[in-house]
């Protein structure tokens, strides 16, 4: 059995670890200081860009504008296991890992019977999202704090089953799904305004070209452009006691076609399953025989993918070091995480063919991604309203600022100055 890829390093440098820094700097009580630090800042704007990963950033910095200058500040997390959104996202949300909270995957069954509930699917006959994940998430609790919070998302995910599950708290304010960032600019600096406050801002359009395009398109370097642009039209309009954070949820891999294994077309793959869940780059495999179906697949797949039964996986930490009441039962009783460019597809799931940039797999294409950190060092009160240059990119360096003893300073990512 080859070796475990490395798991998440929970508890110090992952998404969980991101809001409870927030929330300690906004003077939340249950937030003790943690492992990871954000600067001081009287509010926070958190954008997270889906599908934007460390490994894929620092591959395309020639063509960005503003997003290299943010590098001094700048420091890699780890997305949880699996690398996948509803994952992602209720692992920032509530500051737990999927082990806790429970959401585990693109798809899972959320009980021992039953079918596969899809969280970016949630449906009306699927089970209420605040029971599945009972868990506070940080925008509760910053709410209870006495702290503005504000979502600025795409409208249709308003009252999603996960949103309800993940990001639950604070006022939503919604928007198309192409809307570039001048046209959220009002709603977002208004979210800031006053007092302590937190804006998250979700940005989906990056993720959707890669899983259509792949991340080594010209389309999907155009559209992360695009986003250095609109971060800079951000930056630039917030005042300088607004601290901007930029994250992602997962990165990707593209995978040619001759590296797809289909379930369905391999002899012996198909044998003792019940239910197939996941998505490509990690598969659940549910089955009453996980002992013999890991050993098959193990022989199958070779140095294509590590093959765990539930129990190997949970021992080697990849969804955290506990595991709720409930929660086992969810993860497939055989994991398959692909490697290299490979990927495991299913019959089941017709439309994942189409999809040529992939994530889930715990490798550090799909499990990094950035934290960048604008403190607004070089940003003067009162801030004047400036329209965006014609191509959204910076115009010029920015400034330095000097200490009181007059030697040239920045805060880096833990708050101290460097």
């Amino acid at each position: 059995m080859s070796a475990d890829p490395a798991a998440p390093d929970y508890g110090s440098g992952t998404l969980a670890e991101l809001l409870p820094a927030v929330a300690h700097r906004l003077g939340a009580p249950d937030a003790p200081p943690g492992a990871l630090d954000v600067p001081p800042a009287r509010a926070y704007v958190l954008v997270l860009v889906d599908g934007l990963g460390w490994n894929q950033l620092l591959a395309n910095l020639p063509a960005l504008g503003r997003i290299p200058r943010l590098l001094a500040d700048a420091r890699p997390l780890s997305a949880p296991v699996p690398a996948t959104t509803a994952c992602s996202l209720t692992t920032l949300g509530t500051g737990r890992p999927p082990g806790v909270h429970g959401i585990v995957g693109y798809s899972f069954r959320p009980s021992r019977a039953g079918d596969l509930l899809r969280p970016l699917d949630w449906g009306p006959l699927d089970p209420d999202p605040e029971l599945l994940q009972p868990v506070p998430t940080w925008f509760e609790r910053l709410e209870r704090a006495g702290v503005a919070v504000t979502t600025v998302s795409r409208s249709r995910f308003r009252r999603s089953g996960l949103t309800r599950a993940a990001l639950r708290g604070g006022s939503f304010r919604g928007f198309g799904r192409d809307a570039p960032m001048a046209a959220r600019l009002e709603t977002i600096l208004a979210a800031v305004a006053a007092g302590p406050a937190l804006a998250y801002v979700y940005e989906s359009e990056l993720d959707h070209t890669g899983h259509g395009r792949g991340v080594g398109s010209g389309q999907w370097l155009d559209r992360l452009v695009r986003v250095d642009a609109g971060l800079e039209v951000l930056r630039r309009a917030l005042p300088a006691d607004v601290c901007l954070l930029v994250t992602g949820d997962h990165g990707m891999v593209d995978v040619p076609a001759r590296h797809r294994v289909v379930i369905e077309d391999v002899p012996g793959l198909a044998e003792g399953l019940e239910l197939i869940g996941g998505e490509g780059r990690l598969r659940y495999l549910y089955t009453r025989e996980p002992h013999a179906v890991a050993a098959r697949w193990a022989r199958i797949m070779g140095e294509r993918a590590w093959v765990r039964t539930r129990e190997e996986a949970v021992e080697a930490g990849w969804f955290g070091p506990e595991l709720a009441p409930g929660v086992a039962e969810r993860l497939g009783d055989v994991l398959v995480a692909a490697r290299g460019d490979w990927a495991v597809m299913t019959r089941t799931r017709e439309r994942e063919f189409a999809l040529v940039g992939q994530h889930g797999s715990p490798e550090p294409d799909e499990m990094l991604v950035p934290l960048l950190v604008d403190e607004g060092l070089d940003r003067v009160e009162p801030r004047p309203r400036r329209p965006a240059p014609p191509d959204g990119r910076p115009t010029g360096p920015s400034a330095s600022r000097l200490s009181a003893g007059g030697r040239r300073s920045r805060r880096g990512p833990s708050g101290r100055r460097t």
